[in-house]
């Protein structure tokens, strides 16, 4: 046998060996898999062979986009600004003093500054009663929600009925308590989500954070767009984590990442609010969602329908920022009303840039 041939052997036993040891690691370890097969192969020399028999991705797309229907990207070369390279797409809710939704105002009505100067061109505004919608459910299965646990299941499964449509939205299913499980991944069929929720059972501890960054990096930015849409997460829990690998602020930034507003919904029903309710309100405002405190359990039903009527209720913008530099940073956004006393804007903070 070629000393080559033989060579080759012996790598692929010790690449066999390390995988082994890999899939032994906990689960903030398992997210760093795919950095560490990467480096693997190319011991191997795959990655060689692989680049003999199939063209290079173009440059800016990964080599799983080339590969597979379901485009995605790493934290490091997150598709922030679409349709070329310096346009922003942002989704908004304008509500009254009162909290009512406002539908009827015009671009005119309000100012908008990117990375804290007023953006160079608009290149388009509308309100919008009907983008499509990818919406993950986050629900909450530790032992401390158990006494209300079937309740909201229920809920949560009428919300799907009423706001996903067929062809048009697609939604998906994540329990968790120690670790995030998909019940049911992405699908248009109401039918298949509330089996999804019946097979969340209740139990163990809390790591709400790593289940946030989870649906994040790994649903919804793996999960390709084209034009306007509204990315969701709901999320049903008292707030308590006391698990999780990742911390709060970096489960806020993965959100960030992906577009997505998060709405919280606390399953708190002492009557009064904990430091759970105040760790969802701050993940539902630093990314334009909503933080609601039922105080009843019954009132999580209301919560999904108010939910699901701000879906259906916001303005799409879509403009050019002046002096974009495509470095990877985190640049805000500011969406402000003309009318200040009257309008409340919501929307999600800011965007991180693509770098190059």
């Amino acid at each position: 046998m070629e000393f080559e041939a033989v060579a080759d052997i012996m790598k692929n036993q010790m690449s066999r060996a390390i995988l082994k040891e890999i899939f032994k690691k906990s689960f903030e370890t398992r997210w760093t898999v795919t950095a560490l097969v990467v480096t693997c192969l190319i011991g191997t020399g795959a990655r060689h062979a692989l680049a003999q028999e199939q063209p290079a991705p173009p440059t800016g797309q990964s080599a799983s986009e080339n590969n597979s229907g379901d485009k995605g990207s790493d934290s490091g070369n997150v598709p922030k600004i679409r349709v070329g390279t310096n346009e922003v797409n942002v989704v908004f809710t304008v509500t009254d003093r009162h909290g009512k939704r406002i539908t009827d105002l015009k671009q005119n009505d309000f100012r908008f500054v990117d990375d804290s100067k007023p953006v160079s061109e608009i290149r388009s505004f509308r309100a919008e009663a009907n983008l499509p919608l990818q919406v993950g459910l986050l629900i909450d299965a530790s032992s401390s929600v158990r006494d209300r646990f079937k309740f909201e299941q229920e809920a949560a499964i009428e919300f799907l009925n009423q706001t996903v449509r067929r062809r048009y939205d697609l939604a998906f299913v994540v329990g968790f308590d120690a670790t995030p499980e998909v019940t049911q991944d992405f699908t248009d069929d109401p039918e298949r989500l509330a089996h999804g929720v019946h097979e969340l059972r209740a139990g163990g501890g809390t790591a709400m954070y790593d289940a946030l960054y989870y649906a994040c990096r790994d649903k919804l930015l793996k999960r390709p767009i084209t034009g306007p849409t509204r990315r969701a997460i709901i999320l049903l829990s008292d707030g308590d984590d006391n698990q999780s690998h990742v911390t709060r602020e970096e489960a806020i930034e993965m959100a960030q990442r992906a577009d997505a507003i998060v709405y919280t919904i606390s399953t708190n029903v002492s009557g009064t609010k904990g430091s759970g309710d105040k760790v969802l309100e701050r993940i539902a405002d630093a990314t334009g969602g909503r933080a609601f405190s039922p105080f009843q359990i019954r009132d999580v039903a209301n919560a999904f329908a108010e939910i699901q009527e701000e879906l259906r209720s916001q303005y799409a913008v879509s403009y050019k920022p002046a002096d974009f530099k495509s470095d990877g940073h985190f640049r805000t956004i500011e969406i402000v009303a003309n009318d200040r006393k009257t309008f409340r804007v919501r929307a999600r903070r800011g965007y991180y840039a693509p770098a190059q």
